[in-house]
């Protein structure tokens, strides 16, 4: 998901949405120890999403000040 797409969502959406990505990448972790991950390029991607809702939601609490 690009960052200019975060933008455009509320915080309530933001919100679910880093919950369901948190969620998802503890599945995947939990995948990798029992040996069947099959989209291991997929941890990468969830952790840069992550990143990137946080960042936006860095800049609207600066924003706010």
């Amino acid at each position: 998901m690009k960052a200019k797409e975060l933008r455009e969502l509320t915080s309530e959406e933001l919100k679910q949405k880093l919950f369901s990505l948190r969620e998802e990448l503890f599945n995947l972790r939990k995948a990798i120890a029992t040996a069947k991950l099959e989209k291991p390029h997929r941890i990468r991607q969830i952790r840069k999403d992550i990143a990137r809702i946080l960042t936006v939601f860095q800049e609207r609490e600066k924003e706010n000040v």
